[in-house]
């Protein structure tokens, strides 16, 4: 009856380095707090996890807005369109896919131009 390599399920334990096992109070005055509140709402992360990254980092590097990410998606999107254009253009020829390909590629130049790449 061998017990100890038998394994229990749930999530794995953190290892020493990886506990936040250390608190640390610290004092601010109000606006310097309501500026960490805001930064950190910004930034999607919770304040401990915004004074962290500030701490290993020397910034925080902020989430993608919804806005971002809906464009994110669309790009994606355009990118499979692309590619089933590419397999058209191939299998039938490039005369045929000629229009749309420049409509995709449009497409995407402008929604480049709204992210701000």
């Amino acid at each position: 009856m061998e017990h100890k390599g038998r394994n229990k399920g749930g999530r794995p334990k953190k290892e020493t380095a990886e506990k936040l096992s250390y608190r640390i109070g610290v004092k601010m005055a109000a606006a310097d707090y309501f500026r960490l509140l805001t930064r950190a709402y910004e930034a999607g992360i919770s304040p401990s996890e915004y004074m962290r990254e500030c701490f290993r980092n020397g910034y925080v590097q902020e989430r993608l807005s919804k806005e971002h990410s809906d464009y994110v998606r669309q790009l994606c999107g355009m990118a499979n369109n692309l590619n089933q254009l590419a397999h058209k253009a191939n299998a039938g020829g490039f005369s045929e896919a000629r229009w749309d390909c420049k409509v995709a590629v449009a497409r995407i130049h402008e929604l480049l131009n709204k992210i701000g790449i």
